[in-house]
C-alpha cells in the first residue's frame, strides 16, 4: 500500500511486542512500539496510529484507563490484546470503547484478519458515504437499510422491529464482536428494563431460527460466550 497504516503496539513484553512488529511491518504496516502506557499515550497524541494494539496488563497504568481516556477525544479504532481471559476484563473493556479483544497466545492470521476488520470499519465509517448507505452483504444474507428488507439467499425474512434493529446494528459492526450491554443500549435505549439481557437472549434465538440454515451452527451470527455477538463481516469491504 502507498500510504502505510501506522499501528501502535502498546505491550510492555519485549518478545511479544517485538512479534506483533515484525509481522506487521512484513505485512507492510508502519509500526509504532510503547513499552508503557505513559509511553503509549504520547505516541497516541504525537503520532495519531490508524490503530493501537493494547495490552492490558502495563506496568505504570492500567489499561482501562488508557481506553478510557483516548476515547475522549479519538475513535482510532482499539484491539486489545491481554492474556486476561476473565469474560469481564473483555466486557468492561469493550463497553469502555474498544473495538475488539485478541486473549494471547494468538496466531498471526487471526491478529491481521482482527487488524484488517477494525481498519475497514473505521474507514467506511469516516469516508464520506456513510456505511448505511449500501446493503450490508455476507454468503446470502443480504440487508438492504434503505428499504429495512433482510433476504437469505434471494429469500425475505420477516423480522419484527426489535429483531431488525438487532441485526442492523450488528451489520453496522459486522466483524466485530459486540457487547450484550451495547447491543441492549442500542436497541432499547440507556434505561432498558432489567429483565432486557432475557429478552435480548429471546430475540436472538428467533433470529437465528429465522435467518440460519442450522441455529445450532451459525453461518451468520456468532456467539462470544459471555460477551456478546458478531455478525460476519461484510464481504464488500
Amino acid at each position: 500500500m502507498n500510504n502505510k497504516f501506522t499501528v501502535l503496539v502498546i505491550e510492555d513484553e519485549q518478545h511479544i511486542s517485538d512479534f506483533m512488529y515484525s509481522t506487521l511491518t512484513s505485512h507492510d504496516y508502519r509500526v509504532l512500539q510503547a513499552f508503557s502506557g505513559k509511553e503509549g499515550l504520547s505516541l497516541i497524541n504525537s503520532q495519531c496510529p490508524d490503530i493501537i494494539l493494547l495490552d492490558l496488563g502495563l506496568p505504570d497504568i492500567d489499561g482501562h484507563s488508557i481506553i478510557k481516556s483516548v476515547r475522549e477525544w479519538s475513535s482510532s479504532p482499539i484491539i486489545v490484546v491481554s492474556a486476561r481471559t476473565n469474560e469481564r476484563e473483555k466486557v468492561t473493556a469493550l463497553d469502555m470503547g474498544a473495538d475488539d479483544y485478541i486473549t494471547k497466545p494468538f496466531g498471526t492470521g487471526e491478529l491481521l484478519a482482527r487488524i484488517r476488520t477494525s481498519l475497514r470499519h473505521s474507514n467506511r465509517l469516516n469516508n464520506d458515504s456513510p456505511l448505511f448507505s449500501r446493503p450490508y452483504s455476507a454468503g446470502g444474507l443480504k440487508i438492504d437499510f434503505s428499504r429495512r428488507m433482510v433476504t437469505v439467499d434471494g429469500n425475505s425474512i420477516h423480522l419484527t422491529p426489535i429483531e431488525y434493529k438487532i441485526v442492523a446494528y450488528l451489520a453496522q459492526n459486522s466483524g466485530k464482536v459486540v457487547t450484550h450491554t451495547t447491543l441492549m443500549t442500542q436497541v432499547w435505549g440507556p434505561y432498558a428494563a432489567s429483565d432486557t439481557n432475557k429478552i435480548l437472549r429471546v430475540n436472538m434465538a428467533n433470529i437465528r431460527r429465522k435467518i440460519e440454515t442450522n441455529p445450532a451452527d451459525p453461518k451468520y451470527i456468532f456467539t462470544e460466550v459471555g460477551v456478546g455477538y458478531r455478525l460476519k463481516e461484510d464481504e464488500q469491504g
